[in-house]
């Protein structure tokens, strides 16, 4: 990419003439996704495992809650650091908060692989786990801010929608890559193995992108700096009132895709312990899920570039509305390979469309002088409040009411806030793009 430098030196800076978003670009902005995610996949594989080496317990139920604890501990901090680094990328760049982000979030991870079990150093291991987590949620509160704003300011106006995309289809990426690292060592090992060492392998996978990481990551032109073009595509809103609105949206949005996509995840777990169905079966259905959704998020980015950004995130979340419960009722019906796989695989297909247009949509609505900041706290307040308690109300509800439909129940009430949010909110498409879908 052509660059220049900015008077502080902070390094290469696009230029308005540069209009190629190049592969180095989209998976240097993305990579730090793409570890979250592979770190959320492996720890959730291996939680018993985690628990019994770090929380030993007569209980084995009292370990693994304990381990599921440390892991939640990550969603608190979140936004915290989404607040900090947020607002750092807005006043000095994107490209060094997401490098401190990224080195913050992969030596995390490395402490975690390489500290020594509960029986090896005492009380001293899980104190370290622990930390580990804290540290890696303060990094990844602000991780998914500078990132959109970057992807979103590098790419031409006509591609931005696509470019944003990389950014939900990253994490889908990650998790499906985890689920499969964890499923190839469970095969593979005994599990002995798996409980004594298994575990640190698939962690260790996630630490060893640090160093082609923060290489991707301190190569990477800044946009924060960019010269503006002549004539701006979008308008965003300055008025603080206004911007206050926005965000308020955003966080509804958000929300909604939050529960959506951490119910899904529930269903390996669902289709085991709810509906009765085979291990392989209900594992296949986890992977299908994931692999659509990667196709689903970069199809929503595509279109919002072709059909305005409005009109892709509202007509396929009222169609994924109308289809929650019937899909849900056929699954709980038949419990069947074609209702889990085919089912499920096109609510997923449908459901994420929507969400990848508001990415866009939202990072281009935003001044530029707090998008960074404003769309990382959003979302780390999100993830903290609604991801974090997602699967648990889902559990509760199956077991407080006995009915094997309140996944489609909640995911029906976030579908329906999140499509009144995205109602309210304005078209930033390009103006020939936008009159595409009237």
């Amino acid at each position: 990419m052509a660059g220049q430098f900015t008077r502080k030196k902070l390094g290469p800076v696009l230029i308005a003439a540069d209009q190629r978003l190049t592969g180095h670009a989209v998976l240097g902005a993305t990579i730090g996704n793409i570890l979250e995610f592979y770190d959320f996949g492996t720890y959730s594989f291996f939680a018993i495992q985690i628990g019994q080496a770090f929380f030993p317990a007569s209980d084995p139920f009292a370990s693994l809650m304990m381990s599921l604890a440390t892991f939640g501990a990550g969603f608190v901090t979140r936004p915290i650091w989404a607040i900090v680094l947020g607002s750092y990328s807005d006043r000095v760049g994107r490209q060094p908060a997401m490098t401190t982000s990224f080195a913050m979030m992969s030596t995390a991870i490395l402490v975690l692989a390489v500290t020594p079990s509960y029986e090896t150093i005492g009380i001293a291991a899980p104190f370290l786990v622990i930390f580990a987590r804290l540290v890696q949620g303060f990094a990844l509160g602000g991780e998914v801010g500078p990132t959109t704003a970057y992807l979103m300011e590098a790419a031409p106006a006509e591609a931005r929608g696509l470019a944003v995309s990389f950014q939900p289809a990253s994490q889908q990426i990650a998790a499906t890559a985890g689920a499969l690292v964890g499923e190839i060592l469970s095969l593979t090992m005994t599990s002995e193995a798996l409980y004594a060492y298994g575990w640190r392998i698939a962690l260790l996978l996630g630490a060893a992108t640090l160093p082609f990481g923060l290489w991707l990551r301190t190569a990477l032109p800044e946009t924060l700096h960019r010269p503006k073009a002549p004539a701006p595509v979008v308008r965003p809103v300055r008025r603080s009132l206004a911007a206050r609105r926005l965000i308020s949206l955003g966080f509804v949005v958000l929300a909604s895709c939050t529960i959506i996509t951490y119910v899904t995840g529930y269903m390996t777990t669902y289709a085991l312990n709810t509906l009765q169905v085979s291990a392989p079966l209900a594992f296949a259905t986890t992977l299908v899920t994931n692999t659509v959704a990667i196709a689903a998020a970069l199809l929503g980015g595509w279109l919002a570039d072709r059909a305005g950004r409005r009109c892709i995130m509202i007509w396929p979340q009222i169609t994924a509305l109308l289809m929650t419960y019937p899909v849900f009722l056929w699954i709980v019906e038949s419990r069947s390979a074609i209702a889990l796989l085919g089912g499920l695989g096109a609510l997923t297909l449908v459901g994420t469309i929507p969400y990848s247009a508001f990415y866009v949509s939202m990072a281009e609505s935003l001044p530029k002088n707090i998008r960074g900041g404003a769309f990382a706290t959003i979302y780390a307040f999100a993830i903290a409040i609604f991801g974090g308690t997602a699967q648990p109300i889902v559990a509760w509800l199956i077991h407080v009411t006995g009915n094997t439909l309140a996944p489609a129940w909640y995911m029906l009430v976030a579908s329906g806030a999140g499509l009144c949010a995205m109602l309210m909110m304005p078209e930033t498409a390009p103006p020939k793009t936008s009159k595409r879908c009237e």
